[in-house]
């Protein structure tokens, strides 16, 4: 900690400058244990601090100036995708009429919402190269789940027994996550000298109690695998499916269709396509868009287009997984994304994803020479840098470059990630930045090279908290102030 820390309100607390006017309340006076079981009431009040209203808008306004955010600063997290979220996609989902809805008011009332949802599945459909499209999965983690728990119920309708998801070694975590939750063995697939998949391996575990094989294309370290039709062909010869973890689509949005590479199911993530908010744990969506055949499994409800014009939410799916979410979907998420390709149409995605990959390989040729690039000098829309030897011959690591960063204004690329990369450094720069954000961040990273390893080990030194333990704070963290704690609040 240096002395650049804020305060906490605790610590400005003065008694008596509370700042709360509360109306006489107009309710019977009675014990308040008449009110609320015992069980439920705390021994003791917790002690709030007490400031006036301008101590706390000022605290208050300070700590966001403290924050990195997409608006302030560059985020290149590699597989994250951390665009720009244009703000007038904020104004129109913050309209009356799509804001003030209720889930529970009749449809007849909610006929202007559900026509958009309507849509939007419909244009992710075709983005997709797919048949039919639920928006009720709140997360692409949970699209993720949805999907493979929509396949399992395919299966078990047609009376198959399968019980393994192939995974390549690359994919991102929440892959073996999914497919241990929906009931499957996870078998891991391993890459190639090229980072892509080993077909060898593939073959060698691929068999019919394969259910699914969940393919990223293009994969973590930034590389289309053109094997995808054959992954595809072998896999439907024994009756499998093919998933894709639609997380890298910024790279093909627009350019290739995964339906006609052979893909049967797969979810979206609007919050890094399609530039809903990302980030602080939400809000999210994850919809999934399958093949005919997957349709009926699909979640419920689903939104219609009656015979007469009118819309309507479909529950009568009697082969359906059933709900993944309460109501019908994070529809604030999705009304941003609708908005988000509705002005970009068809040539706008397209672009969208010519621009990303254009972004990313510019970076990758700026840096290559002191970050080598393991898996080739060209790249999709982002790829995995390694620090080896500035670890090997400098004791740089890539955590000590991450914190570097962070001194120099820049958010830190994904560390770490994926496992087939040492000392990785998985850089994305999305199609929003300029020319010359891409450079100076370039010259950031050329700079950290060459610094000096034991001023780089104290970053960062211009934030309020230097280089915490980041292992003790994760795994003993103190989640209460002391104030509270001497009152007994514990729990």
């Amino acid at each position: 900690m240096n002395d650049k820390a804020p305060r906490l309100l605790f610590e400005k607390s003065r008694p008596g400058r509370g700042t709360d006017v509360i109306p006489r309340s107009d309710v019977p006076d009675r014990p308040l244990d008449s009110l609320l079981p015992a069980s439920e009431l705390a021994s003791n009040l917790v002690p709030l601090p007490e400031l006036g209203e301008l101590d706390v808008v000022r605290h208050y306004t300070r700590l966001s100036q403290l924050n990195m955010a997409i608006d302030s600063h560059f985020y290149p997290l590699g597989s994250c995708t951390m665009k720009y979220n244009p703000k007038r996609n904020e104004r129109l989902a913050s309209l009356p009429g799509l804001a003030s809805v209720h889930p529970y008011q009749d449809e007849s009332t909610l006929q202007g919402i559900l026509e958009l949802l309507y849509d939007l599945q419909g244009i992710l459909g075709e983005i997709a190269g797919l048949d039919a499209v639920s928006l009720q999965p709140a997360a692409g983690a949970q699209g993720e789940l949805a999907a493979l728990l929509t396949a399992a119920a395919y299966f078990r309708d047609r009376g198959e027994k399968r019980t393994k998801v192939l995974i390549p070694d690359s994919a991102h975590g929440t892959n073996p996550a999914s497919a241990h939750l929906a009931g499957f063995d996870a078998v891991t697939i391993k890459s190639d000298s090229r980072g892509l998949v080993d077909m060898a391996d593939f073959m060698s575990k691929h068999d019919d109690q394969t259910a699914v094989f969940m393919i990223t294309n293009p994969n973590t370290v930034g590389r289309f695998d053109p094997q995808v039709v054959e992954i595809a062909r072998a896999l439907h010869d024994r009756g499998s499916l093919l998933y894709l973890d639609g997380a890298n689509m910024n790279a093909i949005l627009g350019v290739v269709r995964p339906g006609d590479m052979g893909v049967d199911l797969m979810h979206y993530n609007p919050h890094k396509t399609f530039s809903g908010p990302h980030g602080g744990g939400g809000p999210g969506a994850g919809p999934i868009a399958v093949r005919a055949s997957l349709a009926p499994y699909l979640p419920a409800p689903i939104v219609v287009k009656r015979s007469d014009g009118v819309f309507a939410l479909d529950y009568d799916r009697p082969k359906s997984i059933g709900r993944t979410r309460s109501f019908f979907g994070n529809v604030g998420v999705l009304v941003r994304a609708y908005c988000y390709i509705r002005a970009q149409g068809p040539e706008g995605l397209r672009r969208i994803a010519e621009h990303a990959v254009l972004n990313a390989n510019y970076l990758l040729a700026l840096i290559k020479e002191e970050y080598p690039v393991p898996f080739g000098d060209r790249c999709m829309h982002e790829f995995v840098a390694s620090a080896r030897g500035l670890a090997r011959d400098r004791g740089i690591r890539a955590f000590d470059i991450a914190k570097g960063l962070i001194d120099r204004g820049f958010h830190p690329p994904t560390v770490y990630f994926p496992l087939i990369v040492s000392e990785a450094l998985m850089i994305e720069p999305t199609e929003c930045e300029s020319r010359e954000t891409l450079e100076e961040f370039a010259r950031a990273l050329l700079e950290i090279a060459a610094e000096d390893p034991e001023k780089l080990h104290e970053a960062p030194v211009t934030t309020p908290v230097c280089r915490p333990d980041e292992v003790a704070a994760a795994r003993s963290p103190i989640l209460i102030h002391p104030e509270a704690s001497r009152a007994g609040i514990e729990r």
